[in-house]
């Protein structure tokens, strides 16, 4: 079955079709939650959030656009909320305290994989460390277009949509983004 054929079942009172559509879904939606909110418990609570939101509002849902785009519109709008309290309790989670200054917790996770280079291994680590620096330094619209586009592959106007705006808007948004990621990237690239 397709979306369309899945939200008109679970409209209809088909719950089963409703699981199908989580689903299919819970693993892109935690996963850009997760990229935007760089907390486990934050992203958790935002998935559980949106699934409930598409619950209650699926009688409405009027197919002007594809249900992933208003699934991840409600998505960005609810971690874009939970940035804005952030902000306004000045709280910090994700970071972990070092010797060498604050880092983000997960470049403290160890690297599971056998490499046999240990020069790569370390120019890896230093790259994501650096990656995580330049995506926190994003304006948040600036890190969503940017994951979206580059981590849930979504295309410019889909991104458009989500966000409420032009595909034009996104691309201008994008390139902003890109050409900080650039200058801030530029003696690994």
């Amino acid at each position: 079955m397709d979306d369309a054929a899945l939200i008109r079942a679970a409209q209809a009172g088909d719950d089963g079709a409703f699981e199908r559509l989580v689903r299919s879904y819970d693993q892109p939606v935690l996963r850009l939650a997760m990229n935007l909110l760089r907390s486990p418990e934050d992203a958790r609570d935002v998935y559980q959030e949106a699934f409930l939101r598409i619950y209650r509002n699926l009688d409405n849902f009027r197919f002007d656009a594809s249900f992933q785009t208003w699934l991840y519109r409600i998505v960005t709008n609810l971690c874009l909320d939970q940035l804005r309290k952030r902000k306004v309790r000045r709280e910090e989670p994700g970071v972990l305290a070092t010797p060498d200054g604050e880092r983000d917790r997960l470049s403290a996770v160890p690297e599971k994989r056998v490499e046999g280079d240990q020069e790569r291994q370390i120019y890896s680590r230093q790259l994501k460390v650096r990656i995580e620096e330049v995506l926190a330094g994003l304006t948040p619209r600036e890190r969503m277009v940017f994951e979206m586009r580059h981590y849930q592959g979504l295309r410019l106007r889909a991104i458009g949509e989500v966000l409420g705006t032009t595909e034009e808007a996104a691309k201008n948004c994008l390139f902003r983004a890109t050409q900080k990621m650039r200058a801030a990237l530029g003696d690994f690239l």
